[in-house]
């Protein structure tokens, strides 16, 4: 005759088995050590992009988006211009990020027709 079937746990499955456990004492692997010096060198990289011109040329270009949808609201001393100073700022956040958009649009096409005019001239 066959055995009946007993179920250990409640949905069904199988029972876990236990893991095995972790020795505090071994030493961290090459991956975990290297991160160290790897951090420290993107830590640099982005130091030096931050400082490169263009990243101060796309600051520029918002700024003065985001000046020129301030001065198009205009601003006065009156006291009801909570709400209206709060829709100013959120349109010249909006206009500061559709000037970084445009500006990025540009340099990625300047950069594709010198890549296919350098290809053509390769090809010829």
């Amino acid at each position: 005759m066959a055995k009946t079937v007993t179920r250990t746990s409640k949905s069904g499955g199988s029972a876990k088995k236990p893991k095995a456990a972790r020795n505090p004492a071994k030493a961290p692997s090459t991956a975990v050590a290297r991160r160290g010096s790897d951090d420290s060198s993107m830590g640099d990289a982005l130091l030096k992009l931050l400082q490169s011109p263009f990243v101060a040329d796309l600051l520029a270009v918002a700024a003065t988006a985001a000046l020129a949808a301030l001065a198009e609201h205009g601003f006065s001393n009156s006291g009801t211009g909570g709400k209206r100073a709060g829709r100013a700022v959120k349109e010249a956040g909006k206009a500061a990020a559709a000037a970084i958009g445009r500006r990025l649009g540009n340099e990625f096409d300047e950069i594709r027709s010198a890549t296919k005019a350098a290809k053509d001239a390769v090809a010829k």
